[in-house]
């Protein structure tokens, strides 16, 4: 599992460019940026180099952030791979609450879950690759 930075932010202008530059000063490369939104706020989700800094340097700038545990797994290279993923869960009864994917520095696609339950160990008994801190965040 991998450490997710979950953002809110009121829908104003700018906002978005202000986190951004905030993550860029303090020196915090992003890997995954997904943006979910309302009328009144929107949630970022990032997967980033270095997440603590990332919380800290957000929330020395104003900015609600924090972290959650998500699983990373590396998505089969052909047509319908996210569905082998999806498949093995759904036989597993394990809920999906979001998803979405990313590429790493293993050059391959990966989709971030946020499951209901620990996917892990079913994940890789299904012969499927996660993904750990090592190989997402900088050294």
């Amino acid at each position: 599992m991998i450490d997710q930075l979950t953002v809110f932010l009121g829908n104003k202008k700018g906002r978005l460019t202000a986190l951004c530059e905030t993550l860029g000063n303090a020196d915090v490369q992003m890997h995954a940026l997904a943006v979910a939104d309302t009328s009144d706020y929107g949630i970022v989700r990032i997967i980033c180099d270095k997440p603590e800094a990332a919380v800290q340097a957000l929330t020395a700038a104003g900015f609600t952030a924090s972290l959650a545990r998500v699983v990373a797994v590396q998505v089969p290279d052909v047509p319908g791979g996210a569905a082998q993923v999806f498949d093995a869960l759904e036989k597993a009864d394990a809920s999906v609450e979001y998803a979405y994917c990313f590429t790493s520095s293993v050059g391959a696609a990966t989709l971030a879950l946020k499951t209901d339950s620990d996917v892990v160990g079913l994940l890789e008994d299904a012969g499927f690759h996660l993904l750990y801190p090592k190989d997402i965040y900088a050294a």
